[in-house]
């Protein structure tokens, strides 16, 4: 039995494929059931890694009847209010970088799994090899599973890395307010219609206001900055971070309906790797966390596709499995974390905003 620790797209998408291919895998999860939490705001899957890893699973109709064209469009302003660069997506435009509210993702790929496939409620404690391969995994609970296979899909923090590398996350030096306004076209109709179908990004000179429409009519917000860890805290005023920008901004953040939420953005090494060990391995970002500019779920998507396949391809020997899956996903993550170091980087600052145009190369909009 292969034990997945974590139920989210990464771990998902492992069971998924290893269900399709008709081996015995179970997902365990702490979350006491699929709806004990929020499960956050949008994904945009990428044709050639999560959507990839949906294709790989028998999963691709079913994402893109969830998954949102319009979630493509962009509009980015500087904190006056000019207008720097507006893209609307067609309505005939590929399907390239669709969104997904995690939670319908979550949805469409438990749903595929069978009965007993996710075992909720289930919280890592610690686990111990087998003399005869494998582990013993051990919950907080007290109850415990033999595994032929341990598999770490336990996300930042998390525990499974532990027996494989004392590697932690660090803080990348970028801290960011969260809340959102729920119901918007509704409740804030004019703010709806500004912020558009997509994303929508403002840059002051030492901060970046975005926000994101998500499929079930609220918009995200987010305040982000660059500075030490204690820069802001939750007795932040928000509001006070937009004084000066046009109003709109300010009314933005005021008509949030919930508590803001700090998000340090933490990461792992650059090219982080560990001794081959018998019987476990890591994906997503228990393996390669990197800042969330869009890379992160879908390398966890295609960690996990990649991971069964190789299962597939070896179904009497997880080890040999995993010896074709880890260089292959180490290499990859590496490439995609610099990346993502880089796209951290070009929308930080006080030039971000030249940085992000030179990048799109649109004409100015005047």
């Amino acid at each position: 039995m292969i034990a997945i620790i974590g139920g989210g797209p990464g771990g998902l998408t492992l069971a998924r494929v290893l269900h399709v291919h008709g081996i015995d895998a179970v997902v365990f999860e702490r979350d006491a059931s699929r709806r004990a939490r929020t499960q956050g705001g949008m994904l945009d899957l990428h044709a050639d890694t999560g959507q990839l890893a949906l294709r790989t699973a028998g999963l691709e109709s079913e994402f893109l009847a969830a998954a949102r064209r319009e979630g493509q469009d962009h509009r980015m302003l500087d904190h006056t209010g000019k207008l720097l660069f507006q893209q609307d997506t067609p309505d005939d435009a590929p399907m390239a970088r669709p969104e997904i509210d995690r939670a319908d993702l979550r949805d469409l790929l438990v749903d595929s799994l069978p009965a007993g496939a996710i075992s909720w409620g289930r919280a890592f404690s610690h686990a111990e090899p087998r003399s005869a391969g494998g582990y013993v995994v051990h919950f907080t609970d007290g109850s415990l599973v033999e595994a032929d296979l341990l598999v770490g899909a336990d996300g930042a923090n998390s525990r499974v890395r532990r027996l494989l590398t004392d590697a932690e996350p660090e803080y990348a030096g970028t801290i960011a307010l969260q809340s959102s306004i729920h119901d918007a076209d509704r409740t804030h109709p004019e703010l709806a219609e500004m912020v558009g179908r997509g994303n929508f990004w403002v840059f002051g000179p030492d901060l970046r206001l975005s926000a994101q429409r998500h499929g079930d009519g609220s918009i995200g917000v987010s305040l982000s900055q660059q500075g030490p860890e204690d820069l802001v805290d939750e007795r932040t005023d928000p509001a006070r971070l937009v004084d000066g920008w046009d109003p709109r901004f300010g009314r933005l953040v005021q008509a949030c309906d919930e508590p803001f939420v700090v998000r340090k953005i933490a990461v792992l090494p650059i090219g982080l790797t560990w001794p081959r060990r018998s019987g476990i391995t890591l994906l997503g970002d228990a393996a390669h966390l990197m800042p969330p500019v869009g890379e992160g779920a879908n390398a966890a998507m295609l960690d996990g596709a990649e991971l069964a396949l190789a299962s597939a391809a070896h179904p009497t020997d997880l080890d040999a499995a995993v010896a074709a899956y880890e260089p292959v996903m180490l290499a990859r993550s590496t490439e995609a974390a610099k990346l993502s170091a880089r796209a951290l980087e070009m929308i930080s600052g006080p030039d971000a905003a030249q940085k992000v145009l030179r990048f799109f190369q649109p004409d100015p909009v005047d």
